[in-house]
């Protein structure tokens, strides 16, 4: 959480707010933080992980990254789905022996998609 904190995130130590605008910003922090973990935490128990960040290598013996951040970057991996959607559309006509990774894809998107 500290790193999230400081740069992973929400960069707490370049807003300069008066003591009560952090407090009250510390408070808006944390829920979203808390909200932000629950979904990446939801996203790790789907199996859908994957999809989003690179597994755990071999060898490693910590995780590679945390339920914070894979709820972060999987917004941002809707959003590029989103933006090209119709390019992989086309692309998954041309080659139909890649149907079923398309399937997983689109499992993926949907279950990253739920709403808390």
């Amino acid at each position: 959480m500290f790193k999230d904190c400081k740069t992973g995130g929400y960069n707490l130590e370049g807003c300069q707010a008066s003591p009560d605008k952090l407090i009250a910003l510390m408070i808006l922090i944390a829920l979203a933080m808390t909200s932000a973990w629950l979904k990446g935490k939801r996203t790790q128990l789907q199996g859908q992980e994957k999809h989003v960040c690179r597994p755990q290598e071999k060898g490693r013996s910590r995780r590679r990254h945390s339920k914070f951040w894979i709820s972060l970057y999987g917004e941002n991996w809707l959003i590029a789905n989103d933006c090209c959607w119709d390019w992989v559309e086309s692309m998954m006509n041309l080659v139909r022996n890649k149907q079923p990774f398309y399937q997983r894809g689109l499992r993926a998107r949907k279950l990253i998609e739920q709403p808390l």
